[in-house]
Order: structure tokens, then C-alpha cells, then sequence
């Protein structure tokens, strides 16, 4: 695996100490892989206060902006999958250009994104 992005369901999980979640993480981090974690779903999984499993977690990813090129990839999938929801649009755009797969609660909406721009993406359900 070259990559993985981690979406918002999979930070969640990190804070409830999901054992499935903090295995993989210690697997990818052990063989020197930093998964993504695009600044919006950090945005949507924080909020405030003390969340030490999360921030744990933190230390070992790759925050990544979004920039113009996921914007627009992101719109485009929301256009296509007639979805609004630009957080898993944006999660899945970054697993396309980075070639990853993805960490999800949610699987059901990011296929269908995925879907719809006719992409297949691997999922790994927490």
C-alpha cells in the first residue's frame, strides 16, 4: 500500500480507541507510511477541548491543505454523485491524486462518490 487518507469517521474512531483502527495505524506507521488526513476532516472531527486520542494520532499523519485542484475535483464529484456533502468529495478527490485508499464509518457515501466519477477506490471500514 503507498498511501491511505483517513476520513472523519476514522479520527472519530481513533478517539473512542477503536482497536481495528489503532492496529492499522500502527501497521502503516511502522512501515513508514503517514496517511493523509485533508484539513477539513480534521476541521469536522475537532472540537476543541482535550481529544488526546485524536491528537495521538495526529503525530503520525500528514495534514494536507485543499487546495484549487481538490476543490475542484470535489465539486465535480458532488455534481456528479448529486451529493452536497464536500467533506467525503474532498476525501475522495485526495484518494484519487494520491493513488490511496481510504479509512472510513462510511463506506456507502464515498463509493457512491466514487461511483459516480467512475473511479474505484479501496475502503477500509472502522
Amino acid at each position: 500500500m503507498r498511501t491511505i487518507v483517513y476520513d472523519t469517521g476514522a479520527l472519530l474512531a481513533a478517539e473512542r480507541r477503536n482497536p481495528d483502527l489503532l492496529a492499522l495505524h500502527e501497521r502503516l506507521t511502522s512501515a513508514r507510511i503517514r496517511p493523509l488526513v485533508p484539513v477539513v476532516v480534521l476541521a469536522q472531527a475537532w472540537r476543541g477541548g482535550p481529544q488526546h486520542q485524536i491528537s495521538r494520532l495526529l503525530k503520525g499523519c500528514e495534514i494536507v491543505p485543499d487546495g484549487q485542484r481538490i476543490g475542484r475535483a470535489a465539486g465535480v464529484a458532488c455534481g456528479a454523485a448529486g451529493t452536497s456533502d464536500v467533506v467525503d468529495a474532498i476525501v475522495v478527490a485526495t484518494a484519487v491524486q494520491n493513488n490511496a485508499a481510504v479509512v472510513t464509518s462510511d463506506p456507502g457515501d464515498l463509493t457512491h462518490l466514487a461511483d459516480s466519477l467512475g473511479v474505484k477506490i479501496s475502503l477500509f471500514t472502522v
